[in-house]
């Protein structure tokens, strides 16, 4: 087990106490208006998640889960309150600062993978790294790395259609993680897999956590997903319980 880590009374990989804090949310809310009518999607939200946990968030369809996890990502701005994420606070961040501190910072993991048809796996891969001053052989060798982290060595020059679904999320993540984020937000990463492949997508975000210390976001409906965090949270209504 890793030095950062603890186990808790039911088994699981718990974050030291003493990790700071790597995201803080203070009195946050998000309303939407359709029309006139009001939508308080997130209301008097205060969390506190410290660095290199694996947290997952579990509520019904309309609580606020995306919504919450795209304000953490920097993808929406809160209607109210204060957030910090990775010592930066996001309020205080123009639209292009913001888009920077993200590219830099954050790894998205998406449910329908959102891969390009006519690009191979290593060039799905790098393609976060087009968007900063890598050298184009310093990105393919990042790129490559980052499918033997996954375990897909042996697909780099495979197309999505001609890899499995769980081949395909694994490309998603190292995706998510070429650039060495510090965070990783996934949505509902195992929505679109079955059994087999979303255990063995679950099994490398807890080797991701583990072994590389990435702090984990990750909205699910699963259970058995969730059982894989080592923090579960649950959002009704806009409100954490």
């Amino acid at each position: 087990m890793s030095a950062e880590a603890t186990k808790a009374d039911d088994g699981h990989t718990k974050p030291r106490a003493d990790k700071p804090t790597i995201i803080r949310c203070q009195d946050l809310g998000r309303t939407f208006w359709r029309g006139k009518e009001r939508l308080d999607v997130l209301e008097e939200l205060d969390l506190e998640i410290p660095e290199g946990s694996f947290e997952a968030l579990m509520g019904p369809s309309g609580s606020g889960k995306t919504t919450l996890l795209n304000i953490i990502a920097g993808l929406d701005r809160p209607t109210r309150g204060r957030i910090e994420v990775a010592g930066k606070s996001l309020g205080d961040l123009s639209e292009a600062a913001l888009a920077k501190w993200r590219s830099q910072t954050i790894g998205f993991v998406f449910q329908h993978f959102n891969l390009i048809p006519v690009l191979t796996a290593v060039e799905n891969v790098e393609l976060p790294l087009l968007l900063t001053k890598v050298p184009a052989s310093e990105r393919k060798k990042r790129a490559q790395t980052a499918l033997r982290v996954v375990g897909l060595e042996d697909r780099m020059d495979h197309r999505p259609q001609q890899l499995s679904g769980g081949q395909e999320q694994r490309v998603g993540i190292a995706r998510a993680i070429v650039h060495d984020p510090k965070i990783i937000v996934a949505d509902e990463p195992t929505g679109e897999l079955d059994r087999q492949s979303a255990d063995d997508v679950l099994t490398l975000l807890e080797r991701l956590n583990r072994e590389f210390d990435k702090t984990i976001l990750m909205v699910t409906h699963d259970p058995a997903a969730a059982e894989r965090a080592s923090v579960l949270r649950k959002l009704d209504k806009g409100r954490l319980s």
